[in-house]
C-alpha cells in the first residue's frame, strides 16, 4: 500500500504550488470535494418502518426526523441536504440512519470531522440547486466542488479558533433572540391593555362629561344597520327591475335579509370575559359590520381560462406578507375570473382564514380573492376597521385554537362572524388606534435594530470560516504534515479498499487451449 501512497502523493505535490488565484499557505491542498469526501445516498426508511423506542437517529434534510433500532452507518458521518433543505450540513458522531433525501459521507481518517462539517457549511452548496418544483442537489455537482483542505494538526487548530470566537458570538445571537421575544411579548401586552380600556384610561377621566352611554351607542349601531340594509333592499329592487327589463334571464337576484336584533351575550359568556370599563360593552363581530367569505367557484381554481385580465386576484400569503397594506398582487382575473368571483372595493379589511390564519391587511385597490379569506367592511362610522384590525391581530393565537389540527389549518366564517368584540366609542376607538400604532411604530424600529445585529452575526460567522479556509485564522507550522499527503493517503486508502472489495480468483490447473 506504500507504493500506492507514493504514487498518488505525486499528484498532489504541486497542487499547492498551482493556487495562485486562492493564494494558499504552504502545506495546504486544493481539490475536488470528491476526493476527500464521498457522497453515498441515504436509504429510504419509512415512519412505519421505524422503532421510534430505538437509539439511532434518522437523519433527513432537516435534521434528525426520527429514531430506530439499527443504523445504516456506524462510523462518523457527514449528512448533506439533498432533497428539500439543499446543502444543509450536520454531523454525527455516532450510528445513524441517513435517508433518501441526504447523502452521507464516514469522516476519512486523517481528517478532523468538525473542520469538514465548516467547509462544507461555507462551500453553500445550496447554490448549486437547480430543481424547480422540490429542490434538489446533484451529486455530481457538488463532487466537482473545490475546496482547501489544511494540514490535519492545523485542522485541529482552526476548530478550536472556529468553536472560540463561534461561542462568543453564539452569546450575543442568543442575547438577541431572547430580546426578539421580549419585544413579540411586549406587542401582546400593548394590545391586551388597549382592548381593556387602559390604554385610554386618563382620556376618559377628562371626557367624562360627553362619553356616550352604552344604551345611545347600541341604538347608533342599530340605526346603521337598518340604514345598511335599506341601501340594499333599493339596490336589490333596482337590481330586479333590470332582470325583469331583461327578460328575466338568469336567477332573480336573491332579497336581502332584514338585520336580526343584536344578540345579548349570556352571563356564562361574559364571565369568561375581562372585565370592561364603564362606557365599554362586548359584541359580536358580526354585529358591527358585513363579513363574507371571497369567491372562487370555478374548478380547479386555477384555471388559466379565469386569469390574464384586468382584476387583481389576491391569496392569503399576500395578505401575510403585506405588512398591514395590500399594494402588489402577482396574479389577475379576466372577465370569465370575475364572473365565478367578486371584486371588492378599496379598504376592505381581508382577514385570512386558511393557511395563514387570522393575517390582517386592508386593500389598497379593488380586488377579487377566494373563500381563503373573508372581507370585512363596516356599514357606517360606529366602527373603524382599524380597530377591528387591531384586535383580530390581539386574537390570532385564539382564533389559531379553533383551527382542527389537519394538513392546513383552517376556521370557517361563524367563528369570525361569533368574535366578541371589546365595543367603545369611536372617538375612544381612533385615540387607540393612534397609541397603538404609534407604540407599534417604536417596536417595529427596534425589531429592524435585532433583525440587522443578527444579520451582522451570520456575516461575521461567514467572515470568520472564509478566513479560517484561506489559512488566514490561524498560524502555520512548518513542521505540520502536508495536506497533499493527507489527501494521497486517503486516495490510496480508497483504492486499497476497492482492491479488497474485488472477488479473488482460485487458484487450479493451467488447461491447455483446445483448438
Amino acid at each position: 500500500m506504500d507504493d500506492v501512497v507514493n504514487e498518488v502523493s505525486a499528484q498532489y505535490l504541486t497542487i499547492t504550488n498551482n493556487t495562485e488565484a486562492q493564494e494558499l499557505p504552504m502545506g495546504w491542498a486544493s481539490c475536488k470535494l470528491k476526493e476527500i469526501i464521498q457522497l453515498n445516498y441515504g436509504k429510504a426508511l419509512k415512519k412505519t418502518d421505524r422503532n421510534d423506542y430505538g437509539k439511532t437517529p434518522v437523519y433527513g434534510s432537516s435534521g434528525i426526523v426520527g429514531y430506530h433500532d439499527a443504523p445504516l452507518t456506524t462510523k462518523p458521518s457527514l449528512i448533506i441536504g439533498r432533497k428539500g433543505a439543499v446543502g444543509s450540513i450536520y454531523l454525527e458522531t455516532k450510528n445513524c440512519w441517513p435517508i433518501d433525501t441526504v447523502y452521507f459521507s464516514q469522516v476519512p481518517s486523517g481528517t478532523n470531522a468538525k473542520y469538514l462539517k465548516y467547509l462544507l457549511s461555507f462551500a453553500n452548496l445550496n447554490r448549486l440547486e437547480k430543481s424547480t418544483a422540490i429542490p434538489g442537489l446533484s451529486r455530481s455537482d457538488a463532487n466537482e466542488v473545490i475546496i482547501n483542505i489544511a494540514p490535519t494538526k492545523e485542522q485541529h487548530r482552526i476548530v478550536a479558533k472556529i468553536e472560540e470566537l463561534f461561542s462568543e458570538i453564539d452569546s450575543g445571537v442568543e442575547s438577541l433572540k431572547t430580546a426578539q421575544a421580549k419585544l413579540k411579548a411586549a406587542r401582546q401586552s400593548l394590545l391586551k391593555a388597549a382592548f381593556e380600556g387602559k390604554l385610554t384610561e386618563q382620556w376618559r377621566k377628562e371626557n367624562a362629561h360627553q362619553l356616550e352611554s352604552q344604551e345611545a351607542l347600541l341604538e347608533r349601531i342599530q340605526a346603521e344597520r337598518e340604514a345598511y340594509y335599506q341601501q340594499q333592499l333599493a339596490d336589490w329592487k333596482q337590481q330586479v327591475q333590470d332582470w325583469e327589463a331583461a327578460g328575466k334571464e338568469g336567477k332573480k337576484p336573491r332579497k336581502p335579509k332584514a338585520p336580526k336584533a343584536l344578540p345579548p351575550l349570556t352571563q356564562e359568556e361574559l364571565a369568561e370575559l375581562p372585565e370592561l370599563p364603564e362606557g365599554w360593552f362586548y359584541l359580536q363581530l358580526s354585529a358591527l359590520g358585513e363579513l363574507a367569505r371571497g369567491k372562487s367557484k370555478h374548478r380547479p381554481r386555477n384555471d388559466p381560462l379565469l386569469f390574464g385580465g384586468d382584476y387583481p386576484f389576491i391569496q392569503t400569503s399576500e395578505v401575510k406578507n403585506s405588512k398591514g397594506v395590500i399594494r402588489e398582487y402577482n396574479s389577475t382575473y379576466n372577465e370569465a375570473g370575475l364572473a365565478q368571483s367578486k371584486l371588492w372595493p378599496k379598504g376592505t379589511l381581508c382577514i385570512t382564514i386558511a393557511a395563514n390564519i387570522a393575517e390582517t391587511a386592508f386593500l389598497n385597490f379593488s380586488a377579487c380573492f377566494p373563500d381563503s379569506i373573508v372581507g370585512f367592511a363596516s356599514r357606517g362610522n360606529t366602527t373603524s376597521p382599524k380597530y377591528i384590525e387591531k384586535f383580530i391581530s390581539s386574537a390570532q393565537q385564539r382564533l389559531e385554537f379553533f383551527a382542527p389540527a389537519t394538513a392546513q389549518k383552517n376556521i370557517n366564517l361563524k367563528t369570525l362572524e361569533n368574535l366578541v368584540i371589546p365595543y367603545c366609542s369611536p372617538e375612544e376607538q381612533s385615540l387607540i388606534i393612534s397609541q397603538i400604532e404609534a407604540s407599534l411604530s417604536q417596536l417595529d424600529q427596534l425589531e429592524q435594530t435585532l433583525a440587522a445585529s443578527l444579520k451582522q452575526a451570520e456575516a461575521l460567522k461567514q467572515s470568520i470560516l472564509k478566513r479560517a479556509f484561506a489559512g488566514k485564522l490561524v498560524p502555520q507550522d512548518p513542521n505540520d504534515e502536508p495536506a497533499s499527503e493527507l489527501l494521497a493517503r486517503i486516495r490510496a486508502e480508497r483504492i486499497h479498499a476497492e482492491q479488497e472489495k474485488q472477488p479473488k480468483t482460485r487458484r487450479g490447473k493451467c488447461q491447455e487451449p483446445t483448438s
